[in-house]
């Protein structure tokens, strides 16, 4: 099931606010099929740009794609003069359970900790909560990938959170869908689960209004963020330069 697009850097975005696709999934009856949203940011952006195949079969089969970066939206209306609206995924989520998740909402969890859980359970309440989490590198084992689709479908839930890193949260939300079983609405959105229960610092706001979410996030892990920022994420400016260049 998929949404109106708009294409930018390799990436067909569902162009909404946060406000309006909160709106869309909380008013999405939870009994209709299975249907997922993915938040990719600038190192999901590059992936895509670059072809690489399990980013876009991820995206491709999702409900909604929505802009988890201010930097892709900062490069969309300093270079291209457009305006990509930013949903970022622990912004949704947070805003998710303040107004659509209540101690008897049915959930699923695929990754994540106990102490994860327990703060979810001890913060809101939460009754109607499983969870699962598969080895590393689940993703390579069919019998894990299948344990994981097996979770979702023996006890339908009306919000599943992917939390297994990208791209394996958006293609086993996609394959959970291709099982034309599954019901309620799949999130894929990283590490929103962990800020939300504040396991994991969050950048502060002002951090976050000046685009420096990525510094603060490098400060705080510079070994386990290195790489993602460098390598994996910066060339989305040079590809914004090139695009705005050959357009």
């Amino acid at each position: 099931m998929t949404d109106t697009r708009e294409p930018f850097l390799g990436v067909g975005f569902t162009p909404l606010t946060l406000d309006d696709a909160l709106g869309r999934v909380v008013r999405r009856p939870p009994e209709l099929p299975f249907a997922y949203v993915v938040t990719p940011n600038a190192q999901h952006t590059v992936a895509a740009y670059r072809g690489e195949p399990r980013f876009l079969a991820g995206q491709a089969g999702a409900w909604m794609v929505l802009n988890d970066s201010r930097i892709l939206r900062l490069l969309a209306r300093r270079l291209f003069g457009r305006d990509l609206p930013l949903c970022a995924g622990s912004d949704l989520v947070a805003a998710l359970f303040d107004c659509g998740v209540t101690a008897s909402t049915p959930i699923v969890i695929i990754g994540g900790d106990a102490e994860v859980e327990a703060r979810l359970r001890e913060r809101f309440g939460l009754r109607e909560i499983r969870r699962h989490t598969p080895p590393m590198g689940f993703h390579r084992d069919e019998t894990e990938v299948q344990r994981c689709i097996d979770v979702v479908l023996a006890r339908p839930a009306q919000y599943v959170f992917l939390t297994v890193g990208a791209p394996q949260s958006e293609v086993l939300a996609a394959r959970i869908a291709a099982t034309g079983r599954a019901s309620g609405v799949g999130l894929c959105v990283g590490s929103a689960l962990n800020f939300l229960t504040g396991t994991t610092p969050r950048a502060p706001r002002a951090w976050r209004s000046a685009n420096l979410e990525w510094l603060y996030r490098l400060a705080q892990n510079p070994r386990g963020h290195f790489r993602r920022v460098f390598i994996e994420s910066f060339p989305i400016l040079w590809i914004a330069l090139k695009t705005r260049v050959g357009a």
